[in-house]
């Protein structure tokens, strides 16, 4: 099978998923950068009690919130956060998650269990691993901080 019907038959649960960062609507700003940075994510999800997504918290944003208005650091995150956002099951195909991140303009996806609750991360990166294992020949992996690939090397 090719790529493309890969994309459209196989679940996001083969890509390689992230734990997502979950914190309460309540926590502020900083507090969810400091998660972010902690993790080494680019984005928060904002979650109640059960566990399901009701907003995400992005470097995007964060940018824009600085800019605009420092002092919001200490407000709080679900009130600074995008409550209008992507999200995908485990078992939609891996198509849904390019299909989203096209029509959201975004880098990060939610990725849900049965239940809706928050299970992991994916996105940009998640695809692009999941390509590099597709075609391992012909994907060249470059270590960051390495001038030159030495040798070819599968994700």
């Amino acid at each position: 099978m090719g790529l493309k019907e890969n994309l459209a038959s196989e679940p996001v649960r083969r890509l390689n998923l992230r734990p997502a960062v979950i914190v309460p609507p309540d926590a502020t700003v900083r507090d969810g950068v400091i998660a972010m940075r902690n993790a080494h994510l680019g984005c928060v999800v904002i979650a109640g009690d059960d566990h399901k997504p009701i907003g995400m918290f992005t470097e995007g944003i964060l940018r824009q919130l600085l800019a605009h208005d420092p002092a919001a650091l200490d407000a709080p995150i679900g009130d600074r956060a995008a409550h209008k956002f992507p999200w995908v099951s485990l078992d939609d195909p891996i198509q849904t998650v390019l299909d989203a991140m096209q029509a959201n303009n975004t880098r990060f996806i939610c990725v849900v269990d049965a239940d809706g609750r928050v299970c992991a991360l994916t996105g940009q990166k998640g695809l692009m691993e999941y390509v590099a294992e597709h075609f391992p020949r012909q994907v060249m992996v470059q270590r960051v901080g390495s001038p030159y690939a030495r040798q070819r090397e599968g994700a």
